[in-house]
């Protein structure tokens, strides 16, 4: 049976599990999907290639990479060279962080949501098995939705677009099998914060420590090619 064609929706995607996941739920309830992704800047440049290939491969009807120069604020290690990336688990929102990072994506998300009529857009934000950073919470997505309804043409008229967050509640392990129901080929993406040129993983970073964790807890071989 053809699935219902429930309109079209904005998938930002970084190239990573999470996101990747988001795309391929996305695709099942029947959305249209266009892809979007960010040069912001970041450390781990490698993500964009994944992200690339990833909306490639689902064959999304559109793709954008938009240039933001988050290095001109610096402030976090993914952006700023003379900041390490921390290795052991800290006490805290983590040096990772990247100050308003999803507020700035979101905006950029909304914006072409509704130049496109987009219905939704999907987010691959997590509050349990995450880093603690504050955009990831449900209170931020709520206040987020709030300002959208207000913001927009389209939200002032009755015709709100709905930030969608699946993976919000899940487990990494539930996340990982959750996409593998999907189809989803959890090798052709990266998570690593300092992956190297080859997309080969540290193992070592938060980020990596998350995504064994959930292979792990899952029953599921990782894929990562690990350093």
């Amino acid at each position: 049976m053809a699935k219902i064609k429930t309109g079209k929706a904005v998938v930002l995607l970084s190239g990573g599990l999470d996101s990747c996941t988001c795309l391929a739920i996305a695709q099942d309830q029947g959305y249209e999907c266009v892809g979007l992704s960010f040069d912001y800047g970041q450390r781990h440049r490698v993500e964009l290639e994944a992200a690339e290939k990833l909306a490639r491969t689902a064959k999304v009807a559109d793709y954008k990479v938009i240039p933001v120069d988050m290095r001109g604020i610096g402030g976090s290690a993914l952006t700023d060279s003379a900041i390490e990336v921390p290795e052991q688990e800290s006490v805290g929102i983590p040096v990772t962080y990247v100050p308003a990072r999803n507020t700035v994506f979101l905006a950029y998300a909304l914006g072409w949501a509704e130049v496109l009529k987009a219905r939704a857009i999907f987010i691959g934000v997590n509050a349990l098995d995450y880093s603690g950073y504050p955009d990831c919470r449900p209170d931020f997505i709520e206040a987020f939705q709030n300002m959208a309804n207000l913001a927009t043409k389209m939200g002032v008229e009755g015709d709100s677009i709905i930030i969608e967050t699946p993976l919000i509640d899940l487990t990494k392990a539930e996340i990982i099998r959750k996409g593998i129901s999907l189809g989803v080929d959890y090798s052709k993406t990266t998570s690593c914060y300092q992956a190297d040129a080859r997309g080969r993983a540290c193992g070592r970073c938060d980020s990596c420590r998350l995504r064994k964790k959930g292979f792990e807890e899952a029953g599921v071989v990782d894929p990562t090619v690990y350093i």
